[in-house]
């Protein structure tokens, strides 16, 4: 199986987001990622349930949530109500992270963790056997359109080899400055699954960029 791609609706048109929704419907996007921000464990604001529940109306392909909120674990039975597919929480986050996994898994959603650029995959030792996927910022949370950091590709390979030396079946994502130069790079370093923010929205044509995307 090829890279997965989950456009993130942060860099949609929210003045037309039919029409954005409708796209991201007719490409070979594999997901549509959400971006959950509360203004204080990242410093912005991104969208609430009622755009979301828009969204999950229109949007046909499977819903991909990364709450970047403090105490998420308050949230998840609205978003397994709103038909998310899978929900990722920060570590840095979590207090009790092994609950908060669970009991996204009992609702019958995919448990992702999200690592900061700052938090080593070291710290998820206890858990990988646990997440059905493992996402690492890279950038730091808050803000679309940011500056890949070139370290990110050195942490994708560490987590790969935790990944493989558990016997886990954890799917590596990656958000922030994905674009079809640093891509190849990052699929070459062993992610399974590309977010991408403006390179898609702002593409002149955003099917035929999640088509390239693809095809890395």
């Amino acid at each position: 199986m090829g890279v997965m791609v989950a456009p993130s609706l942060l860099s949609a048109d929210f003045g037309d987001l039919r029409k954005d929704l409708e796209m991201i419907n007719s490409s070979e996007a594999d997901w549509l990622h959400l971006d959950i921000m509360d203004g204080v464990f990242v410093p912005n604001i991104s969208f609430g349930f009622p755009v979301l529940k828009y969204v999950a109306k229109y949007c046909t392909k499977p819903l991909d949530v990364h709450l970047m909120i403090v105490q998420p674990e308050k949230f998840l039975e609205q978003f397994k109500d709103l038909g998310a597919a899978s929900v990722n929480v920060h570590y840095e986050a979590c207090t009790h992270l092994n609950r908060t996994i669970n009991e996204i898994k009992r609702l019958g959603m995919k448990a992702a963790v999200t690592l900061n650029p700052s938090t080593p995959v070291s710290m998820l030792e206890e858990i990988i056997n646990d997440v059905d996927m493992v996402l690492l910022m890279t950038v730091n949370p808050g803000f679309g359109g940011q500056k890949f950091i070139e370290s990110s590709l050195d942490k994708v390979r560490r987590l790969r080899k935790m990944i493989t030396e558990h016997n886990s079946q954890a799917l590596i994502q990656v958000d922030g400055g994905v674009n079809l130069e640093t891509a190849p790079l990052l699929i070459e370093a062993g992610v399974d699954v590309l977010v991408s923010g403006n390179t898609v929205f702002k593409a002149d044509n955003p099917i035929e960029t999640i088509s390239k995307l693809k095809q890395l």
